[in-house]
């Protein structure tokens, strides 16, 4: 072979094993390509609103103790929703959501009215409302103020007739969030008033608005 054509051949081989090796190089995908993506890609916004949800909500279902003839025991109670409240009910009461009323399943005639109250709310104006709409039950007594061993602790007015018709009470009272409500409460006498009044009074004491 001519020694000239020999090196032509052999100049051309090698040129095209440098392109080749050229364009695998370039071919060849990233050694990692997971890197191109950021590490916080999950979305995590979701998560964190449903966490902050669930805090906001009210248990189902909660604990109390209450005054029974044997002393104090421990009940729990069902969690109510209202017009723009909610509250914790016990075992033997329904709770009427379009009415706002808790009531005594085996006697709807003992019974608490609940009544969520503006902002602005008069309390003069509410108390001479509450006192006309009592002296129809009898002679009408204020209690307003710190009410000692008494489920709501406090109201800011507390007005209440007593009767041998049983006890009606009107009571302005806030919750801790800061929100007013108005109770009017129906106890008749009877057989039942004993297994109305401190169930009531204390569902009433965990009465709160909605946020």
């Amino acid at each position: 072979m001519n020694p000239r054509h020999f090196a032509f051949i052999t100049i051309t081989i090698f040129a095209v094993v440098l392109s080749l090796t050229a364009c695998s190089g370039a071919a060849e995908p990233p050694a990692s390509p997971e890197i191109s993506t950021p590490a916080n890609e999950e979305v995590t916004a979701p998560e964190t609103e449903n966490e902050q949800a669930s805090e906001g909500t009210r248990p189902q279902n909660e604990t109390f103790d209450l005054m029974t003839g044997e002393g104090n025991q421990s009940h729990t109670a069902t969690l109510h929703q209202g017009e723009g409240f909610s509250l914790y009910g016990f075992e033997k009461f329904d709770f009427d959501a379009a009415q706002g009323r808790l009531f005594l399943s085996s006697n709807p005639e003992y019974y608490v009215n609940i009544e969520p109250l503006p902002a602005n709310y008069d309390l003069t104006q509410l108390k001479s409302a509450g006192k006309k709409e009592l002296e129809e039950f009898g002679k009408v007594s204020d209690f307003s103020g710190e009410l000692v061993e008494h489920p709501l602790g406090s109201a800011e007015l507390y007005l209440k007739t007593s009767s041998d018709e049983g006890i009606n009470d009107y009571i302005v009272w806030q919750s801790e969030t800061g929100d007013a409500f108005l109770f009017r409460l129906h106890n008749p006498k009877g057989e039942e008033a004993s297994d109305f009044a401190s169930p009531a009074l204390v569902s009433l004491s965990t009465v709160q608005g909605d946020s």
